[in-house]
């Protein structure tokens, strides 16, 4: 009984409230690395909206990752309670919301969201570009467009142009927002937000962007 009410109340908070998984690659170094252990929240959303800056957990909008192999029941049942990746999930920060226009590069290789530059410098892997490919995209409402970390080594949205939404990605695909590392304990940190997305003029350009 204890072992069933244990159970309940795992997948209870997997389903509201937070879940464990594993990152699969390295296109978010330097803030995770492979096989790291990620805490998602889910109560950000409730009433919020995605914001740009965030770090995600989506579910695969369909044609980004590869065929997923099946579970056994035990594989199953441990992923159920975030012991084991469960797979057909992705992490990626979102670089700009519903209504934003974001370019890749300017005059000095910077992306923009809005017409403001990105300064990316303290969540970049060091030594990468911002982007090795150029976009020019108005990012549809209720969409999202997101990039990892590791540029040079991220199938993000720069990659999917020729899908529904030109790369962009669902809101509704968003499981939640990264709350920390949790494992191996020696690498357990909080996910921050950056300042540059904070900017009050990338907020007001964006703002006008929507209407």
């Amino acid at each position: 009984m204890l072992l069933v009410v244990a159970l309940l109340l795992s997948v209870l908070l997997k389903t509201f409230f937070v879940q464990m998984f594993f990152v699969p690659s390295e296109s978010m170094e330097p803030l995770f690395v492979e096989d790291d252990r990620i805490l998602v929240q889910k109560i950000s959303y409730w009433r919020g909206e995605v914001e740009r800056g965030d770090v995600v957990v989506f579910e695969d909008p369909g044609g980004w990752l590869g065929p997923q192999a099946a579970l056994g029941p035990v594989q199953k049942a441990l992923s159920t309670i975030g012991l084991y990746p469960s797979g057909g999930h992705l992490v990626k920060r979102v670089i700009a919301v519903g209504g934003d226009r974001v370019r890749c590069c300017d005059s000095r290789g910077r992306v923009t969201v809005n017409g403001v530059p990105l300064d990316e410098r303290p969540y970049l892997k060091p030594g990468m570009s911002p982007s090795d490919r150029t976009f020019d995209i108005r990012v549809p409402q209720e969409r999202l467009w997101v990039m990892g970390d590791n540029r040079g080594n991220s199938e993000d949205s720069r990659f999917h142009g020729q899908l529904r939404g030109r790369g962009t990605i669902s809101v509704e695909d968003v499981v939640g927002k990264v709350w920390a590392v949790v494992w191996p304990l020696d690498r357990f940190e909080r996910v921050g937000h950056p300042e540059t997305f904070d900017r009050r003029a990338l907020v007001d350009s964006g703002s006008g962007a929507g209407r």
